[in-house]
């Protein structure tokens, strides 16, 4: 199963009410997706849709805890600098690794099943991606941060039990681990990546 693919659908869904009054963490998943469905279902081109897939993953993910996540504890030995550059690397790619991935569907159909409330921070959001002839019914979780009521924010996508924020974290320690601890090589990594 491709599992980044799947992360992109999910992703779809990270497209929301933003801006609105104490929304329901399940409620604000569920809109998420549709507001997603329907960005997909435009008659526009995949850039547009890339675009438009951007701005509601900016307004629905919270990008920079994700990626502070998945620096890990490299995070303590960069400069504030480097940090910062960092942050703005992490963030175009993951926009690019989403978007991109997440316009090639039409209408992926998720149904919001429970949530369950782990703290005053975070809900765990239950929800099935329903199968088709092409893919299997996959069981999708979401992490939303909660703290600001009036704001949820996704902060992880657990698919068939697997973090894709841990997944990413692993991925970044590997790069970093491979090369003597060298974090500016995961730099160049995700630089290239957004140039391409």
């Amino acid at each position: 199963m491709n599992f980044k693919k799947i992360f992109i659908i999910l992703l779809l869904f990270n497209l929301s009410c933003a801006n609105s009054f104490s929304i329901e963490p399940d409620v604000f998943v569920q809109s998420t997706v549709n507001r997603a469905s329907a960005t997909l279902s435009k008659n526009l081109t995949k850039i547009q849709k890339i675009e438009e897939l951007k701005i509601i993953a900016k307004e629905t993910v919270d990008i920079e805890g994700i990626g502070f996540y998945t620096i890990g504890n490299y995070r303590k030995d960069m400069s504030e600098n480097e940090l910062k550059k960092y942050t703005e690397l992490f963030e175009q790619y993951f926009l690019k690794s989403f978007s991109s991935r997440l316009a090639e569907y039409t209408n992926p159909e998720i149904s919001v099943n429970s949530k369950e409330v782990l703290s005053e921070n975070y809900t765990i959001v239950n929800s099935v991606l329903k199968g088709t002839s092409d893919r299997p019914e996959v069981k999708i979780d979401w992490r939303i941060y909660t703290k600001n009521p009036d704001s949820p924010l996704i902060r992880d996508l657990i698919i068939e039990g697997l973090s894709l924020a841990r997944t990413q974290k692993e991925e970044f320690a590997s790069i970093i681990n491979s090369n003597d601890g060298d974090f500016k090589v995961l730099f160049k990594t995700l630089e290239d990546f957004t140039k391409n």
